[in-house]
């Protein structure tokens, strides 16, 4: 009777446990299609579109779907998306969670849902966010990005930001700016959409032995599209 009854308990655990991370799989899933949705509709607009010379160089990109801010005088914002690098025979890496948060202060009121994507000129800001917690404007200076195709590689040479920011706004707010904000990891988001325990940001952008969901994979090629092979 005793074994029938641990059985049971057993099973229920690992069945518990198989939801749970099917569950967190699917919320990663859903994040990851909201990234390239966001993507595909920032490059679908021409004058609004990221500069290609830019993001053919670049060494990183952030794509973060509806990051919220809101406040009266003293702000706020917090959302969660991905992070992606250049491999070295320019392929992208496989997408790791991140979450971006921070406060503000100023004459600002209402509430705002902004889909961020952050390009990354070099992989050493990317490296300092994989390292710990990193915040924007401190750790690595950052402006609005270019726009429009007819922005050239000459154009972009002349740069000096580590970090360029391009943004889709819905609904009414005073201004945006990420300065002060800090961007980290998101350790539990990766582990349930990778299903494994205790997995690094440094295991999921190297992709060694790593079996990816297929949203990764469409995130993957998306953007692979949009760029040039080195």
């Amino acid at each position: 009777m005793r074994v029938a009854i641990c059985s049971i308990l057993i099973f229920a655990a690992s069945l518990a446990l198989v939801n749970t991370v099917t569950a967190g799989e699917a919320k990663g899933t859903a994040k990851v299609d909201d990234a390239i949705e966001v993507l595909e509709q920032l490059v679908s607009i021409p004058e609004k579109t990221i500069a290609p010379a830019l993001l053919n160089n670049a060494g990183g990109i952030a794509i973060i779907p509806n990051v919220i801010k809101a406040g009266f005088i003293i702000g706020g914002r917090y959302g969660n998306g991905v992070l992606m690098t250049r491999q070295k025979n320019g392929q992208w890496s496989n997408p790791v969670f991140i979450t971006l948060a921070g406060g503000s202060i100023g004459w600002q009121a209402g509430v705002e849902s902004v889909d961020i994507i952050l390009v990354f000129k070099s992989e050493r800001s990317v490296e300092g966010i994989v390292r710990g917690k990193f915040t924007l404007g401190a750790d690595a200076s950052i402006a609005a990005g270019p726009v429009g195709r007819q922005a050239s590689a000459a154009t972009d040479i002349q740069l000096k930001s580590e970090i360029y920011s391009y943004s889709r706004t819905r609904g009414l707010f005073a201004g945006l700016s990420l300065e002060g904000a800090s961007m980290q990891v998101n350790y539990d988001a990766n582990e349930a959409f990778y299903g494994k325990t205790g997995i690094t940001a440094g295991e999921i952008l190297t992709g060694d032995g790593l079996k990816a969901p297929s949203a990764a994979e469409r995130l993957r090629n998306l953007l692979s599209g949009y760029t040039e092979t080195k």
